[in-house]
């Protein structure tokens, strides 16, 4: 069920077998284990700790990490995108009667999002929204609000180690069942941004394409072959 890469379990079964595998935690944090947040992760034993928690699902979203498996050969069925991974929570709560609660980005790219995420999931409860503007270490007016809407899961989009900071600090202090780091998916969900074409998803190349659309983000990219050196060097020892 598990592929361990550089100390870390990563979940191998396909997206299907992960759904109800979730279901089955009091409380689940979901990492989006992409080459540059699991290098974080790395250098940073708080996050590592986290990752490795028996309450954490790291899943393989990126094609670093996918070729990282097929390298330590033990191979993932295949890539989980936190972003699909993120609507699929989102229908199965807008279909039992779950509210979820959006935390990060810039406001008015928050409030976009949660105005197209209410008008394609009609039913879903969007019970409370936070911009990602506030100090990790004070904000106990955050915490108090989310504690009083009780949210069944919450998503956190404030980019890589933030997001996974505040759900470490926490997630045992909030009511939710699922805690999750979606980077800059509602940025995707108001609009704001486009993913790639669905053949360039499935070539394991939207990463060329969010390149070329945003080219700072090739100073990130770094991380790939970085995290990739220090897979294949685990192999020779």
């Amino acid at each position: 069920m598990f592929s361990n890469i550089l100390g870390y379990k990563v979940y191998n079964e396909d997206k299907s077998s992960l759904l109800n595998y979730i279901k089955k935690f009091n409380k689940v944090n979901i990492i989006s284990g992409n080459p540059e947040v699991l290098f974080n992760g790395l250098y940073n034993k708080e996050l590592f700790d986290e990752f490795n928690s028996p309450e954490s699902v790291i899943i393989p979203d990126g094609v670093g990490v996918v070729l990282a498996a097929k390298i330590v050969k033990e191979p993932v069925k295949e890539k989980i995108a936190g972003i699909e991974l993120t609507e699929d929570i989102f229908k199965y709560c807008e279909e039992n009667n779950k509210s979820v609660y959006l935390l990060g980005t810039k406001q008015g790219t928050l409030e976009k999002c949660v105005s197209n995420l209410t008008n394609k999931y009609t039913k879903l409860n969007i019970c409370g929204y936070r911009n990602g503007f506030f100090n990790l270490d004070s904000c106990d007016d955050l915490i108090s609000e989310i504690n009083t809407k009780r949210p069944y899961a919450i998503f956190a989009a404030m980019g890589s180690p933030r997001q996974e900071k505040f759900i470490s600090m926490y997630m045992h202090k909030l009511p939710c069942k699922i805690y999750m780091g979606v980077g800059g998916s509602f940025d995707v969900f108001a609009g704001e941004v486009k993913r790639a074409p669905r053949w360039m998803i499935k070539l394991g190349i939207e990463w060329l394409y969010r390149v070329f659309k945003e080219p700072w983000r090739i100073k990130r990219l770094w991380s790939i072959p970085k995290f990739l050196f220090m897979v294949i060097k685990s192999r020779k020892n």
